[in-house]
C-alpha cells in the first residue's frame, strides 16, 4: 500500500525541502512506495483523513490520527540516523 507522507515546515518551502529530499532518498534506498507531500504546517488539517505519517521541522501542538516525527535532526545533523530509523519503522508498518 502506498504511504502518504506529509513533510511540513512553517512555509512549506525551506526546511521541509531538506527533509523531503532525505525522505525521498530513504524511500528509494528501501524500496518504499510513498507519496511525499511538502506542505505548510497550516495545511496539515486538510490531509487528516489521507496521510499516514507527518514529518515536521517545527513544533506541532495539535494531535492528528497519524504518527508525528520531529525531524530537526536533518537540519542540525545530530541524531539523523535515529530519525531515519523512526521514519522507516512507520513506513514499513
Amino acid at each position: 500500500m502506498k504511504k502518504r507522507v506529509l513533510v511540513a515546515c512553517g512555509t512549506g518551502i525551506a526546511t521541509s525541502t531538506i527533509v523531503n529530499d532525505a525522505i525521498e532518498t530513504l524511500c528509494k534506498e528501501y524500496d518504499i512506495d510513498a507519496e511525499i507531500l511538502q506542505i505548510k504546517v497550516a495545511d496539515i488539517p486538510a490531509y487528516q483523513d489521507s496521510a499516514h505519517l507527518l514529518v515536521t521541522t517545527t513544533i506541532i501542538d495539535n494531535s492528528y490520527p497519524f504518527p508525528v516525527i520531529h525531524a530537526r535532526s536533518f537540519l542540525t545533523g545530530m541524531g539523523v540516523e535515529e530519525t531515519k530509523r523512526e521514519i522507516l519503522e512507520e513506513l514499513q508498518k
